[in-house]
């Protein structure tokens, strides 16, 4: 069976509703808010699922092109937070802990203080070796090769 451009629109917007769906349940179910980068990670999957409630009207290539970015663009912010959980890299400084080196104790009681409640440096939950932002990102470029797939598909 050969599924059209629609239908892989539709498939490639219902994995980012099911992503949705998931990390919604890991939130509201399982007791795991979301941190300044899981936010970030979802707001491409919302415009991939709108694009997809607009593609069941319109199923044209550049629908599907955009797809592709939405999808990119998650795929991307996911990449960025798996370095800044993994220590790659610094995240922002509103989302991770800064050094504590020299600090006075005033000031360590400061930056404790002002910590955000939910760190971007920390995995609250993996499987298989990879975080949630690591799960994101793979499964995002599943859904981006999809879009693409669609956008190629003669009308």
């Amino acid at each position: 069976m050969t599924l059209n451009r629609r239908m892989l629109m539709l498939l490639a917007a219902g994995g980012s509703l099911a992503l949705m769906l998931g990390a919604l349940a890991f939130q509201h179910i399982g007791g795991l808010p979301p941190c300044k980068l899981c936010i970030w990670q979802r707001y491409p999957h919302v415009v991939a699922i709108a694009i997809g409630a607009v593609a069941l009207r319109f199923g044209n290539a550049t629908l599907a092109w955009l797809g592709a970015l939405a999808a990119f663009a998650t795929a991307a912010v996911g990449a960025y937070h798996t370095g800044v959980e993994r220590g790659w890299w610094e995240g922002p400084t509103t989302c991770t802990a800064g050094p504590i080196g020299g600090l006075s104790t005033d000031e360590l009681f400061d930056q404790i203080m002002s910590a955000p409640l939910v760190r971007c440096d920390e995995v609250p939950w993996e499987m298989f070796g990879l975080s949630m932002a690591s799960w994101n990102m793979v499964i995002s470029l599943v859904l981006m090769a999809l879009w693409i797939a669609a956008a190629r598909k003669p009308a």
